[in-house]
């Protein structure tokens, strides 16, 4: 019988050779994503013992297309289930090249396909992003604060709640920056434009030291729930009717980056992309309207 709650902690003499895979898959991983991808393998686990396998030894590629099937039936989105899948292919993947299993069974399991629904997907144009922002800091300064580092510096939820007063205290060639260790462990140092650091000192004040942005009532610092529900007080208060998340900030924050024609390695920067393919996901067909072909054709056929 296997237990998916005992993939953790390490206990080798009583592990079997999965939940040992599994350990040494989760050591590369810290944070949001290590606690991402155990939540992945315990729901993989489980349907394993649901179904009387093993969760390493003896699947098929069969078998990960019968789980993957079962992601859908549960009501997970397309999107979802790829998702759901990082952490098991993963599994899979560094359990073959340490030589656990034979091949990966993972590797050709068909995946839905994602039909990106273009007004589904569309963060927020540059007049919404401006609104978003005058209102942010009507709101409250840490408010404000949090709008900026969102939607300017295309920070992530759980890193703009990171940030201390220390990490932006340096100044390098002139420009005051922001050091943050991201996605992966990866440090980071972005510049503060006058318009950023100017919200930024408003929402420290006196402080010289701690967490830049707290609750504004009881003065506690923020998590990553708190920038979620930050975000959704000031998109209500701005009046924008479809629902908005920290993400929503940082996709604007590209997105827009990309409409004013700044060039694609020098947003994928801005985004912390280690794949350029990554950032040119985000200049999609809702920037694109006021471009799209159709208005050259029109005007090219105009006189028809």
């Amino acid at each position: 019988m296997f237990n998916p709650t005992r993939i953790l902690p390490f206990q080798p003499l009583s592990m079997t050779t999965a939940q040992l895979a599994a350990v040494s898959f989760l050591a590369r991983y810290a944070g949001h994503t290590h606690e991402l991808y155990s939540y992945q393998l315990r729901r993989w686990f489980q349907w394993c013992e649901t179904n009387g396998l093993d969760p390493l030894i003896g699947i098929q590629r069969a078998h990960v297309e019968l789980y993957i099937r079962s992601l859908g039936d549960a009501g997970l989105m397309a999107s979802s289930t790829n998702t759901m899948m990082h952490g098991v292919r993963g599994f899979f993947r560094f359990a073959h090249i340490d030589g656990l299993i034979p091949a990966d069974p993972a590797v050709y399991a068909r995946l839905p396909k994602v039909h990106h629904d273009e007004s589904r997907t569309q963060g927020l144009d540059r007049l919404e992003l401006i609104r978003f922002l005058q209102i942010a800091q009507t709101v409250t300064v840490h408010h404000g604060a949090l709008a900026y580092l969102l939607g300017i510096n295309a920070l992530r939820a759980s890193e703009a709640a990171s940030v201390r007063i220390e990490d932006y205290a340096e100044t390098l060639r002139g420009h005051r920056v922001l050091h943050l260790v991201g996605k992966g462990d990866k440090p980071a140092t972005m510049p503060l434009t006058v318009p950023v650091l100017r919200v930024l000192e408003a929402c420290r004040g006196e402080r010289t030291s701690g967490p830049l942005v707290r609750r504004p009532v009881s003065g506690a610092p923020i998590d990553r729930r708190d920038v979620y529900r930050m975000v959704r007080r000031v998109a209500k208060a701005a009046g924008i009717p479809r629902h908005i998340s920290p993400h929503s900030l940082r996709d604007a924050a590209i997105t827009n980056a990309l409409d004013a024609g700044v060039p694609l390695r020098d947003v994928q920067i801005l985004a912390r992309h280690a794949d350029p393919r990554t950032t040119e996901h985000y200049d999609r067909a809702r920037g694109n309207l006021d471009r799209h072909g159709v208005h050259f054709l029109t005007a090219y056929v105009a006189s028809v």
